[in-house]
């Protein structure tokens, strides 16, 4: 129902808070009672002197009766209702709602927003218990240490002398060992505390990288073409603290390395007014810049405000090497993805861009247009088989209903029925 539309809802809900019957509201505003009932259920429109007259009886602003809900609200609102289809919410109804208990509709909305980022942050934490190669190598090293003083421990419980040289020796590798140990539980306390915040210290390179690059947005001014701030990818490395391993200095110094290259050969201003004119599409600005279709997909998603292109690049053992996540389409932190994105498929078809609407499950979940393309990393060589890398942008598709059902890595995917399923999911569909 437009907004509009609900003054008469509005007049009826301060008339049975003021305790006024409808009969005797009507005969102070000197219209008839079958007319007021009309008026409030929203059958009549109303303005001008009457609105104000029933205000002043009211002992409201008319603005109070005439104003909508908030926008925003009805959208949230709106968005938890299409998490939940099954639970047959009134969409046509939701203003209504919002109108008339702003109260409730703005809990909801709160409670929505707090259940997502939980969400969210429940999915990391299992991503992370599943896949995270540090994570096991933690847990391997509190277990072990652990077998070791139990170990110890148990040959100095046995009845029987020991001779005082082995007995220091035992306790002194008790010590030890309990000092590490605690080490290792300090250290595995601090990764798992990190989870949930995405500015907190992280440790695997590829995470490192993931960081440096998000926290500016994916956009370098420092290595676009004529930047008064210019610096060379060494430099920023050097100057960025963040970037604390060798590997990762090493991984981020290669992408940033690619970055000033596709910045020379596809410099900003003349794409920002090719996509002002065109829109994101990386097949045309290929063509018009003569560069290969990789490289115009990674240009866009690296342009300023580009916040709803999202990225992803894997190499040819199907591992992410790149993420620029987007709206809607959750990426995994460790481990395989799932292998119905359209990423995967164009290493199937080298050379061929492979356009393909997709939609992920969950609360956020949208419609998204995936063009994949995978090119060999280097030039051919007589004797071998070309090395591929795969490149797949991601861009909101409005409007668009018929999608490909796709996951996020097989451990947080609540679909049951797919032919790639890896391993169980311990999430349920409602989730």
């Amino acid at each position: 129902m437009p907004r509009d539309t609900l003054t008469g809802s509005r007049i009826r809900e301060r008339r049975v808070m003021a305790g006024l019957r409808q009969a005797d509201l009507a005969r102070q505003a000197e219209i008839s009672p079958s007319y007021l009932n009309l008026i409030e259920h929203n059958r009549r429109r109303i303005g001008g002197k009457l609105l104000n007259r029933l205000a002043a009886i009211l002992g409201v602003e008319p603005n109070l009766l005439t104003q909508g809900a908030e926008a925003t609200l009805i959208a949230s609102l709106r968005e938890a209702a299409l998490g939940h289809p099954q639970s047959g919410p009134e969409l046509a109804r939701v203003d209504e709602f919002a109108g008339r208990f702003p109260g409730w509709a703005g809990l909801l909305a709160q409670q929505r927003t707090r259940i997502d980022g939980l969400e969210r942050i429940v999915a990391t934490l299992t991503d992370r218990l599943a896949h995270d190669p540090q994570l096991a190598a933690s847990l391997h090293e509190v277990l072990s240490t652990a077998t070791a003083i139990r170990s110890t421990a148990a040959i100095l419980a046995e009845p029987g002398e020991i001779e005082p040289e082995w007995s220091d020796r035992f306790h002194r590798n008790i010590n030890e060992d309990a000092a590490r140990l605690a080490d290792s539980s300090r250290a595995l306390a601090r990764y798992l505390e990190s989870a949930g915040d995405a500015s907190a210290d992280v440790a695997m390179p590829q995470e490192e990288v993931d960081a440096f690059f998000e926290a500016r947005g994916y956009h370098l001014p420092g290595l676009e073409q004529g930047s008064e701030d210019a610096q060379g990818p060494a430099a920023m490395i050097a100057a960025n603290p963040a970037l604390t391993s060798a590997a990762a200095q090493d991984v981020a110094l290669r992408h940033l390395d690619r970055y000033r290259a596709d910045a020379q050969a596809l410099p900003l201003a003349p794409v920002r007014a090719f996509v002002a004119t065109h829109g994101v599409d990386p097949l045309a600005l290929a063509a018009a810049f003569n560069v290969d279709v990789a490289r115009a997909m990674r240009r866009l998603a690296s342009l300023p405000n580009s916040e709803a292109t999202g990225l992803v690049v894997c190499d040819g053992a199907g591992m992410l090497t790149l993420r620029k996540p987007v709206r809607g389409f959750a990426l995994p932190r460790f481990g395989a993805a799932c292998p119905l994105w359209p990423l995967f498929s164009a290493l199937n078809r080298p050379m061929v861009p492979i356009s393909m609407l997709i939609r992920q499950p969950g609360r956020d979940a949208a419609v998204l247009r995936a063009l994949a393309i995978a090119q060999p990393v280097s030039a051919p060589c007589p004797g071998r088989d070309p090395l591929y890398e795969a490149h797949m942008l991601i861009t909101p598709a409005p409007g668009e209903t018929d999608a490909l059902a796709v996951g996020t890595t097989c451990r947080v995917c609540p679909r049951t029925d797919c032919e790639g399923r890896r391993e169980p999911s311990i999430l349920s569909d409602g989730f």
